[in-house]
């Protein structure tokens, strides 16, 4: 079978990493369906909310371990990832990285569900999510210096904007396995939930975000990420813009008027 799943579904898109035997640990062919499935979503009118999940008994592992061993690179690949520094760089910049950049370009609401265990670059890809949704058996980990390498996915990057530098720093030097509750205590996840209600919790989640007001939802997380390097006077510049916006829409008046009459707003989506 195909190394990553990508189905829609009631305007829900499912990204499921399929190398269960390998812990979904990274593939050449993962990696690049992953960036086709992220530009699919991206472009996408129909797709509202995207879920990322692993199959079989972990979410991700990151890098291939056995690759890595076998001196091919975090990854067994068709290309040249290995021979040079410039090399080994590439099969980042060019590849794995185009992950989070392209989570970047995306304004929908895009969720993490976790299970069994997100090690490394596999917790990182998680971190990319807007949230994370995580079984309480779930144990996760920064452990890239187990191998003797730095966080080459963008986990620098994400992590300490969850957690702060001295705890992300914290998990970095030591490659500390949390629990879910632990995470959760950092501020790491944001929802725990009991293993055998993880998928029904993720989809009831996803399509409530589904059926909310699609316009409002894309601002409003354009928003929050950019008014992280705004000024104050900036972000209410924005954001008084995007009000302007929405309340022309029927959106608008339909909630407004759902909330006198007492009933469920039936927006138009």
């Amino acid at each position: 079978m195909a190394d990553l799943l990508f189905e829609i579904q009631d305007h829900i898109a499912t990204i499921t990493l399929n190398r269960p035997n390998s812990m979904n640990a990274f593939s050449e062919e993962m990696i690049l369906s992953w960036i086709k499935a992220l530009e699919t979503v991206r472009d996408s009118d129909d797709i509202r909310v995207l879920i990322v999940k692993g199959n079989g008994k972990c979410f991700c592992a990151g890098g291939d371990i056995k690759a890595m061993n076998a001196d091919k690179g975090f990854f067994e690949s068709s290309d040249d990832v290995t021979s040079t520094a410039l090399a080994r760089k590439n099969s980042l910049w060019k590849k794995v990285q185009r992950v989070p950049l392209l989570l970047e370009e995306i304004d929908k609401p895009v969720i993490a569900q976790v299970h069994g265990f997100a090690f490394g670059a596999g917790l990182d890809m998680a971190l990319m999510c807007d949230i994370r949704i995580v079984a309480e058996s779930t144990k996760l980990s920064e452990s890239y210096i187990n191998v003797g390498i730095v966080p080459g996915d963008g986990g620098a990057y994400f992590l300490p904007k969850l957690v702060g530098i001295d705890q992300a720093l914290d998990m970095l030097w030591t490659a500390r396995v949390l629990t879910a509750q632990e995470a959760k205590e950092k501020g790491l996840v944001t929802f725990v939930v009991p293993d055998n209600e993880l998928e029904q919790f993720t989809e009831e989640y996803a399509s409530k975000l589904a059926n909310a007001p699609t316009t409002v939802i894309q601002l409003t997380k354009r928003a929050v990420y950019q008014s992280q390097s705004m000024s104050l006077r900036s972000s209410l510049d924005y954001i008084s813009s995007k009000m302007g916006l929405v309340t022309e829409l029927p959106d608008y008046k339909e909630g407004v008027k759902a909330i006198v009459e007492k009933r469920r707003a039936v927006f138009n989506k």
